[in-house]
């Protein structure tokens, strides 16, 4: 293993858009010498659920840098200049853009920036105290080299994975699988004789939106069940929206942890319900196919959750449980695609570190204020990290407008010193008791 001799004030692991975005804020911030690492060999973000017509749940001021920094040259607005689409992106007049825009946006970022290396896995990270304390990081590329890099301080942005019921794993992906596997299993469903979205929120939505639309011209029978109430929309209100602010963030914070897991446990609709406008369209899609005599060979079902699933057949049967009448019965389809969200990935390579990080009795990491991770040993060098804190700092954890609030926050810290202006109130209600 060759050994690199340069120590790096940040070594990041994972690039995805919040490792992306304070990489771009860290390109003009000289007293910061950063590098990140990725195990994939391009930048894509949700690539499976990249559907044609779908758009970013964000205004796309929520992009890399601009709320930091709105003159930046990684901005989306340069990004658009310089592929000669302004007046095309003028005229569009929306403040949402294409979800594929956004990931051909970060693309052309990423491809700018040399402090991001695509193609290289994290395998293990140590902390070393010898002379000076610092973190040995050990990084292997896609060739299979392997070379060590030291740095002062990490961050970690490793995502998150698709969350599977036990009961779905094992089986053949081309018939069972999750809605981030959904675009390269378009054809797939379309040959299928059923078809079954499990689920409910926004990618459960957008992936039976896509199969409604092809249904009719292949035939079909399509299915949709979720165990909520109701297909229910997301609160997008302008006043609940700011729960998605640093000051939300802040409030948040504080809490006794107790609370903060009772509190979040009742916020779903504020992250994970479906956009109105695509409830809309399958409404609209529905009522369409309604008109005349045709018989329509679509079912929503409510109230029921999926208690496992067999092979049977060509195909597979659900056990299905309908919460509120207490009853079972069972539901057949060919293909089954799951929206069953997604969890924190905790690499393996964290657990060389398992004496340095603080968990809590959940597993879960205990984290600052300023998202360094809380740490056992009273040494200069600290692990900021991107996911896994909804439990600390609530709903707006994983949503790309706070991104670059948290990055402002993280490179603060770094430089000891405050590059980027925090806003002290930046919303019109008070969470907090106003004095």
């Amino acid at each position: 293993m060759t050994q690199h001799e340069k120590m790096y004030d940040l070594i990041g692991v994972g690039i995805g858009p919040f490792n992306l975005s304070l990489a771009a804020l860290l390109d003009e911030i000289d007293e910061v010498d950063s590098l990140f690492f990725e195990q994939r060999e391009h930048f894509d973000w949700h690539p499976g659920m990249l559907i044609e017509g779908t758009k970013l749940q964000v205004p796309f001021l929520a992009d890399l840098v601009t709320m930091a920094d709105p003159t930046n040259k990684h901005s989306f607005l340069n990004y658009i200049n310089e592929n000669d689409r302004m007046y095309q992106f003028y005229f569009l007049q929306r403040l949402d853009i294409p979800r594929r825009e956004y990931n051909d946006y970060c693309q052309w970022a990423a491809h700018r920036l040399n402090s991001c290396k695509f193609g290289n896995r994290v395998t293990r990270i140590q902390h070393v105290q010898e002379e000076e304390s610092y973190f040995k990081v050990d990084v292997e590329s896609a060739s299979g080299d392997s070379v060590t890099y030291r740095t002062k301080h990490v961050v970690m942005g490793t995502g998150s994975v698709p969350a599977m019921p036990k009961s779905f794993r094992g089986l053949p992906k081309e018939d069972v699988f999750h809605t981030a596997d959904y675009v390269p299993n378009q054809d797939r469903c379309k040959d299928a004789e059923s078809v079954t979205v499990v689920g409910s929120g926004q990618s459960a939505a957008e992936a039976f939106r896509e199969l409604l639309k092809e249904q009719r011209e292949h035939g079909f029978r399509l299915d949709w069940i979720t165990r909520s109430a109701g297909f229910e929309s997301m609160e997008e209100s302008k006043l609940s929206l700011e729960h998605f602010s640093p000051d939300y963030v802040n409030y948040f914070y504080q809490l006794p942890q107790e609370d903060k897991d009772r509190i979040f446990a009742t916020q779903g609709l504020y992250y994970k319900g479906i956009s109105n406008h695509t409830i809309e369209d399958i409404y609209n899609l529905l009522y369409e196919y309604s008109i005349g005599d045709d018989e329509l060979n679509v079912g929503l079902q409510v109230l029921t959750e999926v208690k496992g699933i067999e092979p049977k057949g060509g195909g597979y049967v659900l056990d299905c449980f309908h919460w509120q009448k207490k009853e079972s019965f069972q539901h057949e389809s060919d293909v089954v695609v799951t929206a069953t969200g997604y969890q924190p990935n905790i690499p393996e390579f964290v657990h060389y570190l398992d004496d340095f990080i603080e968990w809590d009795d959940h597993g879960r990491y205990k984290v600052e204020a300023d998202y360094r991770l809380k740490k056992t040993k009273d040494v200069p060098n600290e692990i900021y990290v991107h996911s896994g804190i909804s439990h600390s700092h609530g709903v707006g954890s994983t949503n790309l407008g706070l991104a670059v609030h948290r990055n402002k926050v993280i490179i603060n810290h770094l430089a000891g010193r405050e590059i980027f202006k925090l806003p002290k109130k930046g919303i019109f209600q008070s969470f907090d008791i106003h004095k």
